[in-house]
């Protein structure tokens, strides 16, 4: 059987969740679990943390739906809200909670008849320019909810731009948006994602929205002490399936883009860019061999990858590498790829997700 697998810690992850909780200053928590949790598969990751969780959150109601017919009972929120007015009687069978970012659906609540009423977490456009209301229409957007007899509760919110740069004033201009826009309305508040959390304790909230902290990865491209916390969840690792020894001047895989300087060996490992590891990672991104840091080499391929053995005494036919995880963290890898680590969790694939801390 090919040894490339992914490791999921759950006992990490509720460590991560438990962190968001404490730093949120009593705020309720709705655990991120969009894009099959990062890429570290939704419902198991809803069921280890369903006990204490406050709450879920979802890009759409495909992704709810997945949830409620493994049996979860939380509250679900829909953060890109319905598609299609048709959705709203799904939202009120399956009492999942709804985000409503533009005025066409707030028009489809008013224009629906709803079995009961559902909970509406209104977003504002604070800066972004994304989704959200604009501040001119938030107030009555409001005000529209209530008068409709549809709607039990209203949440209001927005979503940072910037709150990964620890030093911008970009956040602090968004919230001073959202509290004009919001100013004599009595309701509560979201406003801290998973950088928000971490790095912006000033920042009012009811309920928090932890997404990628949740993975063990820090948003920030510079040390953090909350982010440093973090307990890596997902350890991507594989093995060594052949071991090659070559003199200097040979290349090394497609392209010959790196040519060995010395006598040096090479450990062929099976993890590719169809499992979700970075075509375009560099030689020189870190990987841990036979417990030992060491480095990769030359172009990746679609099943498999090179890296230096030369100095690895220990390492050879069978060693076990890691890829990423709690040695070499994804955010590393990430920033020697050119990207960030939700995208290195989310492209994920192929790769079967082995679970421990149940």
């Amino acid at each position: 059987m090919r040894p490339a697998r992914a490791l999921i810690d759950l006992q990490a992850l509720r460590h991560n969740y438990q962190l968001a909780r404490e730093i949120s200053n009593g705020a309720r928590a709705l655990a991120v679990l969009k894009a099959d949790a990062y890429g570290h598969g939704a419902v198991r990751c809803a069921q280890a943390l369903e006990a204490e969780a406050d709450g879920f959150a979802v890009a759409c109601i495909e992704e709810a739906l997945e949830l409620r017919a493994a049996g979860i009972t939380a509250p679900i929120l829909l953060l890109e809200g319905f598609f299609e007015s048709s959705e709203l009687a799904l939202i009120v069978e399956h009492d999942f909670w709804c985000v409503v970012h533009s005025l066409w659906q707030l028009e489809a609540i008013e224009q629906t008849a709803l079995a009961k009423s559902i909970v509406v977490w209104l977003k504002l456009d604070s800066g972004m320019h994304r989704v959200g209301l604009h501040p001119k229409d938030y107030q009555a957007a409001y005000q529209r909810l209530l008068a409709s007899g549809k709607v039990l509760r209203v949440v209001l919110m927005s979503h940072f731009a910037r709150a990964d740069e620890l030093h911008s004033d970009a956040s602090t201009q968004q919230v001073a948006v959202f509290q004009a826009a919001r100013e004599g309305l009595n309701a509560e508040i979201s406003l801290r994602n998973s950088p928000a959390l971490l790095g912006w304790p000033q920042v009012p909230s009811d309920w928090v929205r932890p997404g990628i902290m949740l993975y063990g990865a820090t948003p920030f491209e510079e040390p953090q002490s909350q982010a440093a916390r973090l307990q890596p969840v997902m350890t991507l690792e594989s093995k060594v399936i052949c071991v090659r020894e070559l003199p200097a001047g040979e290349p090394i895989g497609y392209g010959g883009g790196f040519v060995t300087d010395r006598p040096m060996r090479i450990g062929v490992v099976a993890m590719g860019y169809a499992d979700g590891y970075p075509r375009v990672a560099p030689t020189g991104t870190p990987v841990l061999v036979a417990g030992q840091r060491s480095r990769l080499l030359g172009r990746v391929s679609m099943d498999m990858l090179c890296i230096d053995l030369t100095d690895v005494a220990a390492a050879g036919l069978g060693s076990p590498v890691e890829l990423w995880g709690k040695n070499v963290l994804a955010s590393d890898v990430a920033m020697q790829a050119g990207t960030i680590a939700y995208q290195i969790f989310c492209n994920l694939r192929r790769v079967p997700l082995v679970y421990t801390g149940a």
